[in-house]
Parts: C-alpha cells; sequence; structure tokens
C-alpha cells in the first residue's frame, strides 16, 4: 500500500491547512432554518457542537435536531457541548421537533441528544416520542438517530430503537486505546456491544470516529474490523477540530488522501457505505447512504 502523507509540520500545524476552510453561513435557507430553530425553542448540534458545517447545511435547508436539552452529564475532551447538571426535560420537545422539520419539508432528519445518564431510562421516552411525532406529521420524511451512550441499560436501548427511525447511530468518537483521554467515562467493548444490539433488533446500522488524536493507521484498521464483526452497515471518518484551548489539542491534520484511503479500506473490509473526509461529521450528508 503507498504511504500517504498524514500531517502538517510543526510550523504549519499552528493553522489550519486549506482542505479545511469552510463556508460562511449565508442566505434565505440559512435564515429561514435559524429563525425556525429560534421561535420553536430547539437546540442543534450544530451550533451546540461548533459544526463546521452549519453554513453549508443550514444554506440546504437541513440541520441536526438535538433533544433532552443542550446540557451533557459527560465530560468528553473533544465536544464543545456544555457539560453539567440538566434541567428537567421538555415533555413538550417532540411536538416541537415535529413541527419544525414539516416545515422545513425535510427529506431526511437526522436528531440526536446530549447524554442524560441521570434519568432512569437515559431519556428513552423522549427518544420513542419524538421519532414518532416527526413520523406522524411527516410521514415521508425519513430519520436518522444518532443515539448516545445507554450505559448497558439494554431495555432504555430498545425503547429508543422502537420509533421506526430508518438508520440508528452511534458514535465511537476513537480508536481502543485513545478511550480514557477522548472519552473517560465510555467504555470502547460496550459501543461496540450497543451497535451490536441495534443490529440484532433490525436496524440500519451507523458509527463515526475522528482523527487526528494522534491514533496509528493501524488502530484505525483495527476500530474497522471490529465495526464489521459487530454488524455496523455505515461509517464515517472525520478531522478532530479543537473547539476550544480547553479542548484536547489536534494531533495532527490528515490529509484529504488519507481519508480517501481510509474509505477505500473501509469498503474492501465490509461496510455498505464510507463517508471519510476531513469536514465529514455523523450527520454530513447523512441522506447519501439511504
Amino acid at each position: 500500500m503507498i504511504e500517504l502523507p498524514v500531517t502538517e509540520s510543526k510550523e504549519q500545524r499552528q493553522r489550519k491547512p486549506d482542505w479545511l476552510r469552510v463556508k460562511l453561513p449565508i442566505g434565505e435557507k440559512y435564515k429561514k432554518v435559524r429563525a425556525l430553530v429560534d421561535e420553536y425553542k430547539l437546540h442543534t448540534i450544530c451550533q451546540s457542537g461548533n459544526c463546521p458545517n452549519m453554513g453549508e447545511c443550514w444554506g440546504a435547508g437541513t440541520a441536526t435536531f438535538m433533544i433532552l436539552g443542550n446540557t451533557c452529564t459527560r465530560s468528553c475532551s473533544f465536544c464543545a457541548v456544555k457539560t453539567g447538571r440538566p434541567s428537567e426535560y421538555d415533555e413538550d420537545e417532540p411536538r416541537r421537533v415535529a413541527e419544525a422539520i414539516k416545515l422545513m419539508q425535510v427529506k431526511h432528519a437526522v436528531i440526536t441528544s446530549v447524554n442524560r445518564d441521570e434519568l432512569k431510562d437515559r431519556g428513552a421516552e423522549i427518544w420513542y416520542q419524538t421519532v414518532r411525532a416527526v413520523k406522524e406529521l411527516s410521514p415521508e420524511t425519513t430519520i436518522e438517530t444518532l443515539i448516545p451512550d445507554t450505559r448497558g441499560n439494554w431495555a432504555a436501548l430498545e425503547r429508543m430503537c422502537e420509533g421506526g427511525q430508518e438508520v440508528i447511530s452511534h458514535n465511537m468518537e476513537t480508536v481502543k486505546r485513545l478511550y480514557r483521554k477522548v472519552r473517560p467515562q465510555a467504555k470502547y467493548d460496550r459501543s461496540l456491544e450497543q451497535i451490536q444490539r441495534i443490529k440484532d433488533m433490525g436496524h440500519r446500522t451507523k458509527t463515526g470516529f475522528m482523527v487526528g488524536l494522534g491514533e496509528t493507521d493501524e488502530e484505525v484498521f483495527q476500530i474497522m474490523d471490529d465495526l464489521v464483526a459487530h454488524g455496523c452497515d455505515v461509517l464515517t471518518i472525520g478531522q478532530y477540530l479543537q473547539p476550544t484551548k480547553m479542548h484536547l489539542a489536534v494531533d495532527s491534520f490528515v490529509h484529504p488522501d488519507k481519508f480517501a484511503e481510509y474509505k477505500e479500506v473501509g469498503l474492501a473490509k465490509g461496510f455498505d457505505f464510507v463517508e471519510s473526509g476531513p469536514l465529514v461529521r455523523s450527520s454530513y450528508h447523512a441522506e447519501r447512504h439511504l
């Protein structure tokens, strides 16, 4: 296999390379999405997670909705979503999400959430009610749910998966060796088991992880093998970007050619679909693999 460039020099590492430039949020569709999000008092991972693709996605009239509030009980060292003690969840949220999706005329909706470890059901009932509400108001809309780690609460997982969504995703985020540093409150093997259980329930499965955190090619290929062995259908791979100085620093900026190699290897290993690129995120062009 041909060796491809992976990192920039230390001098160049102080700035993002040209291939990480993104579009500024502009246009009437962007304004419309922003207005709907504000009007219905909704949260989006686009805003809370400082997603670099917000301008492009909102400009196309799409957004990834984040339910169960915007405060997470986890403190992952890569994530921009605020952490702390969440307030009581809003039982009217499913209706508002569904109405916004209908008004936006979304063909493929992506819904995610913060972790709510303090809730006995991990927020599963709100998950179920949100998917059902969208299906009732917009029956032609396909749905992808990006669900959190249920911490082994498999009854909660089943409820999250019962709403009728077409794709269920749970992100691995990084390779096994880096879990303690990147996802200190999660477990690599438990997340793999969660994906396997989703697959065993008969759903189309998806996950994503980041590169540029110090992983090796061998570790990237190993996580691919582990995911295929646990029934994962769709994989996304993207560049980690440091959201603030309080978060993990970027170890390397991975060259687009390396992402192309990862895609080729992933497809050869058995994934149905691989989206791999510097700006790829879990919900980026999520409709493509449907």
